[in-house]
């Protein structure tokens, strides 16, 4: 375990895909106690379309995602809460009528401009292994805001949580507090979409709470318990999805439905009632528990049969030259980083995501040796195809070019080969564009996976 758990840290993007996952899973367990005891189980997932138009909003927009989608949501939150309180249209209608109606218009608005992209997808379904820095330090930042300000204000939202109307008389102001449920419910849900997706947030929220129903009555209890459960399961799903290559999000959901039936089974034992049927239950659920043991951001507008050089995000401000990124290498120990066959695209999207972390250094991968011709220039790639969007087949990889051009021949199409080179980028258009300025190309006889999934 210790080996496994090592190796996993050793990918910087790893630590920080764990690092904001577990900040969002506590998030969402502290808050779920109250949104289930309030019978707002659904918000979470009526909030999450709500974000999904949003993003899809922005991505036409060629904007941020996040400062788009968080001020939309919020203000979604804070509508819901006045819709639900002040007219007729009741819990579960009120999230209804926002969450299709808002999905509805992300649809329409994909269909109109960008499509169906990995992008959106990564939303839709979560990528919690394609996170830039910038990702992080906004998600960190704003999760330790939440955290802090729900144990300032425990107590009040105890009490709005239990008996609002009792609360109301004893002089709390319960609005305000219900709208900072919501804000920081609408945040919550905004940063944990990256991780789970719009499809899957909202099991962040019901299952810890519900799990630790099962077992503890006090509110603190509950409370602590939904935090630690939503951690664990969190930490356990990460390590299914490295070891077996599964989904990261649906991962943690399985763990938490696992979790959620052992402590269901517990509770029916402990209370006598079916007792064979409980511990079988039980038993089953914990050998299940303990037997099991995204894309990218940046688009491609030089896309000829699906290429997999990708220009830089706008933000990057590196410096550029016509020849590419004139730095010397800097390698950690004057080592090689090596894009290994296992987290293949996680690694390559992690280069596209943070290029300062990696211009003027040696990148060592194999993959498919492939030759796009367009127009009068030709490119060459060395990738391997992955899952795409929505069922159709993706790619991840270099483009790769000899610098200066030697006069020597390439390998042949679809040749298994090794590439060596540092990585350095190139002007085309406006568009700053990564390769590898290669030291070493060469065909190999052992060929390894053309498909890998994450």
């Amino acid at each position: 375990m210790i080996s496994l758990l090592s190796e996993m840290f050793s990918y910087p993007f790893l630590v920080r895909a764990v690092l904001v996952g577990a900040l969002v899973s506590l998030c969402c367990a502290l808050l779920g106690v109250s949104l289930v005891l309030k019978r707002y189980s659904m918000i979470g997932d009526g909030l999450s379309h709500v974000g999904f138009g949003a993003l899809a909003l922005a991505t036409a927009l060629n904007a941020a995602p996040l400062t788009v989608a968080i001020p939309v949501v919020v203000a979604a939150a804070f509508g819901l809460l006045r819709l639900s309180e002040n007219s007729r249209i009741r819990g579960d209608a009120a999230i209804a009528l926002i969450s299709t109606a808002s999905l509805a218009v992300g649809v329409m608005i994909v269909s109109q401009t960008t499509g169906m992209n990995t992008d959106v997808c990564n939303y839709l379904f979560g990528s919690i292994l394609a996170m830039s820095r910038a990702d992080v330090y906004l998600s960190v930042g704003l999760t330790a805001v939440m955290l802090v300000l729900f144990i300032l204000f425990y107590h009040k939202l105890f009490a709005i949580t239990f008996d609002e109307t009792f609360a109301r008389a004893g002089g709390i102001k319960t609005g305000l507090y219900n709208m900072l449920i919501a804000f920081l419910t609408a945040v919550t849900i905004v940063l944990g979409m990256r991780m789970m997706g719009a499809m899957l947030i909202s099991s962040l929220i019901i299952f810890p709470a519900l799990s630790s129903m099962r077992l503890f009555k006090r509110f603190s209890a509950v409370t602590l318990c939904s935090a630690a459960v939503s951690l664990v399961c969190f930490f356990i799903g990460v390590i299914i999805s490295y070891v077996y290559a599964t989904p990261t999000g649906a991962s943690v959901v399985i763990v938490n439905v696992l979790v959620f039936l052992l402590f269901w089974g517990v509770n029916l034992a402990l209370r006598g009632r079916k007792s064979p049927k409980a511990l079988l239950t039980a038993l089953a659920a914990g050998v299940l528990f303990l037997g099991c043991g995204r894309i990218n951001e940046f688009t491609v507008p030089r896309n000829a049969g699906g290429t997999a050089a990708a220009a830089l995000p706008e933000s990057y401000d590196g410096e550029f030259t016509e020849l590419g990124f004139s730095r010397p290498p800097m390698n950690a120990e004057g080592g090689v980083i090596e894009i290994r066959e296992k987290l293949f695209i996680a690694q390559t999207n992690d280069v596209y995501l943070n290029p300062k972390d990696y211009l003027g250094k040696t990148l060592k991968l194999e993959g498919l040796f492939q030759q796009v011709q367009a127009g009068e220039t030709g490119y060459c790639y060395v990738l391997r195809y992955g899952p795409g969007c929505c069922g159709n087949d993706g790619n991840a990889g270099f483009e790769v070019a000899w610098d200066p051009p030697l006069e020597q021949p390439y390998p042949g199409e679809n040749d298994w080969v090794e590439a060596v080179g540092t990585l350095k980028t190139y002007l085309e258009d406006g568009y700053p564009y990564l390769y590898l300025s290669l030291s070493s190309l060469r065909a190999l006889d052992t060929r390894g996976a053309e498909f890998v999934t994450q």
